[in-house]
């Protein structure tokens, strides 16, 4: 049998290519004859750029820039040959690196200094990917890095953290970097919430970053200044409230937009990779409701299905969803009896291989 092994990452865990690797020495132990092609994904949070890097090539530029808490970090982003330049905005503003760093505190502004490193790189196209962030600023952080100047009613420079965004009067863009409008540039991300409101990056996302109660009405305010200062129908724009608000800022500055598993999977070809397949497995840390707006393994799903290709699931956690279980041919977690979470994260590899060992079995007999 030729097996297309294509997961995302087990966030806190593994990797999606040792997710792939795990699989495959399961399933070689059920037939050691199988082909295994070895196809890791994802759908633009934590490790696209891995998978890409290891599908595609090219070469990292590494660049210091500013993190969560306003330190200097050195962090890779991704050239292409043809001269697009990736950036994961998690490398830089993803929320494990907040630190003890309040929400109303934390920019964007190192994604900015990110975007203008790889425009002085001579870049020709710029993508950007928006999972895992930890801001909430509406990408006020971002647009200063690369030249806006936020300003209170005293023409006094403001830093463009939450706490300081219900005081803008105005906002300057004559320093905006020129570059910025003569070179693409494309969001991937899988959240379509608009900038405001109950459905909004505020109330969707701020407390999974930190926010209190308390918060949420200041965090409102901040990201409503941004919109009113820059471009209030664009507020409503889905996907205007990814990266808490940096979706919003990057469409500002022209950004086209496109669904993030979709564009990896395109970009890997995964299409041509289903030709002469008998069976595909993908996967992720936990399966849920989440999956079923797009995630890593409902792009792997669907595409499989359109090539008339089996496709199993194979996952940490997986919730029992009739929805989810209607678009594999069987789901699977591989913790299969009481085991703990830290159990789980340091066995994940073997548990994994055992899992995929069974599942090959099967599917080996149903041929």
């Amino acid at each position: 049998m030729h097996w297309i092994l294509a997961p995302d990452a087990f966030k806190g865990c593994l990797s999606a290519h040792q997710v792939a690797h795990a699989m495959a020495s399961g399933i070689l132990r059920a037939d050691p004859t199988a082909q295994c092609t070895l196809q890791p994904m994802a759908d633009g949070g934590e490790g696209t750029l891995a998978v890409l890097r290891h599908t595609l090539g090219g070469h990292w530029q590494r660049t210091w820039a500013d993190d969560l808490s306003g330190r200097q970090r050195q962090v890779a982003c991704l050239l292409l040959e043809d001269g697009t330049a990736l950036i994961e905005t998690a490398r830089i503003v993803g929320l494990p690196l907040a630190g003890g760093t309040p929400l109303m505190q934390r920019t964007s502004r190192g994604v900015g200094q990110l975007m203008r490193a790889c425009l002085d790189a001579g870049c020709r196209r710029l993508v950007l990917t928006l999972g895992g962030s930890g801001t909430n600023e509406g990408g006020a952080g971002c647009l200063s890095a690369l030249g806006a100047v936020w300003l209170d009613a005293q023409e006094q420079a403001l830093d463009g953290s939450p706490a300081s965004l219900p005081l803008a009067a105005r906002v300057d863009l004559t320093g905006l970097d020129p570059r910025l409008g003569q070179v693409p540039i494309e969001v991937w991300c899988d959240v379509d919430c608009p900038l405001l409101g109950e459905h909004g990056a505020t109330r969707t996302f701020g407390r999974q970053k930190g926010a209190v109660a308390s918060d949420l009405p200041q965090l409102e305010a901040a990201l409503a200044r941004v919109a009113d200062l820059l471009a209030p129908d664009l507020a409503v724009v889905p996907g205007a409230g990814a990266a808490g608000g940096l979706g919003f800022a990057l469409r500002f500055l022209g950004a086209a937009s496109r669904p993030g598993a979709a564009a990896v999977a395109d970009l890997c070809r995964f299409d041509q990779v289903l030709a002469g397949a008998d069976w595909v497995l993908t996967g992720e840390g936990r399966s849920d409701a989440q999956t079923l707006a797009g995630k890593a393994p409902w792009e792997v799903a669907r595409r499989a299905r359109a090539a008339g290709v089996p496709v199993s699931l194979l996952s940490g956690g997986v919730e029992a969803l009739p929805a989810l279980s209607a678009a594999f041919d069987g789901t699977f977690s591989l913790c299969r009896g009481p085991v703990t979470l830290a159990y789980a994260k340091a066995n994940a590899a073997a548990l994994i291989a055992d899992t995929a060992e069974q599942i090959a079995r099967l599917a080996r007999r149903s041929r």
